[in-house]
């Protein structure tokens, strides 16, 4: 699938910023499952952008801009085309070793609840790994209902599955933390996803992956209850949402921010090349 993307991401303050810094991880690499053909990152203040990498190989951009600053807008566009892998991850840099991935974070610290229901998935599926992997994805699904107001980018896995609600950043949280409690390690995965319904959005998306011996990473995304496909397009991974939010940022000054995030999806046409 040839998918177009523009995000636009747009602070504005009642008073001026004296100065701004940005952390960026809103650039997709290409892999196995998705090339991407074009892609950019503009700011539309005078400002110092700096490409690098991160401990994950997440491609990140660092902003610094002077101010006085009153609006500050960063817009990232471009072009992937995305291939339906069966959910497997191939392709990827792999920076860091699966076994990491096992560690607790707070947001993904599972609770008694949390950790019994993941035992009880596994016992249903007789042991199998994968096939409990896939029924806590799906349980998740089913369980949980989606509600942007119920929780906040602080609240954990614990207490969003102790409320059965919450979003895409929680579902994520909750399949992450009962992988782990299983021995799966898990990570978290921000990114897009191509609606059927829409091509406008006002939030990028969230998911997991979980480590099968034998067969890698495979993406599952609790939200919709399904692995990923060529529907989603990767661009950054950590242990939890801080280490692959979309943009971490502070300024000095700045009085009673005002953010607005606008998201363009389209799926344009597939080009064969020879």
């Amino acid at each position: 699938m040839r998918i177009k993307i523009k995000h636009e991401t747009s602070y504005a303050y009642a008073k001026p910023a004296t100065s701004t810094l940005q952390l960026l991880r809103m650039t997709p690499r290409s892999s196995a499952c998705q090339f991407v053909r074009r892609w950019r990152v503009e700011v539309d203040v005078d400002a110092r952008l700096d490409r690098s990498e991160d401990a994950f190989g997440n491609i990140t951009h660092m902003i610094f801009a002077q101010g006085p600053i009153e609006n500050l807008q960063i817009v990232v566009e471009g072009d992937v085309h995305t291939h339906d892998t069966g959910g497997l991850v191939k392709g990827t840099v792999e920076r860091i070793p699966a076994s990491f991935f096992l560690r607790d974070t707070p947001l993904t610290r599972a609770s008694a609840e949390l950790k019994q229901f993941a035992r009880d998935q596994l016992a249903a599926e007789g042991g199998d790994r994968l096939a409990t992997l896939h029924a806590i994805n799906n349980a998740i699904f089913d369980d949980m209902k989606f509600c942007t107001e119920s929780t906040t980018a602080a609240t954990t896995a614990a207490e969003s599955f102790a409320h059965r609600a919450g979003v895409c950043q929680d579902y994520a949280h909750i399949m992450i933390a009962a992988a782990r409690t299983l021995g799966a390690p898990a990570r978290y995965v921000s990114g897009y996803y191509m609606r059927t319904d829409t091509d406008t959005q006002d939030a990028g998306h969230a998911w997991a992956e979980a480590h099968v011996d034998g067969l890698g990473w495979i993406g599952f995304d609790p939200a919709h209850g399904m692995c990923v496909t060529d529907q989603y397009v990767r661009v950054a991974i950590g242990a939890d949402h801080n280490e692959a939010a979309p943009v971490r940022g502070s300024q000095i000054g700045g009085q009673d921010e005002k953010l607005d995030v606008s998201i363009v999806m389209q799926q344009g046409q597939q080009i064969i090349e020879s």
